[in-house]
């Protein structure tokens, strides 16, 4: 069966509107990668941070697209693009 949304459709929906039921089963996003940054940070001997970590997931979403087309991959690029503009955005506030 087709997605009848489009994918900036569904992924506005996943970012802005089920973000309260992710986060119950995640915690909070932007959490979750400044945790991602210092488990990452001890394992590489580098300092990185929840942006870096952000970075590097779309990183490995657009490597992933060089090989094939999944709607998944693309739904999960935007979605990592949408949350670290949100984070940005609230620290520019």
């Amino acid at each position: 069966m087709k997605n009848k949304k489009t994918i900036l459709e569904e992924s506005n929906e996943i970012i802005f509107e089920r973000s309260e039921e992710k986060g119950r089963d995640y915690g909070p996003i932007n959490e979750s990668f400044d945790e991602t940054a210092t488990i990452a940070s001890i394992l590489t001997g580098k300092s990185l941070t929840a942006e870096d970590c952000y970075k590097v997931m779309i990183a490995l979403k657009m490597s992933r697209m060089k090989k094939s087309y999944k709607r998944d991959t693309y739904l999960d690029c935007i979605g990592y693009m949408g949350a670290l503009a949100e984070m940005l955005n609230k620290k520019d506030e």
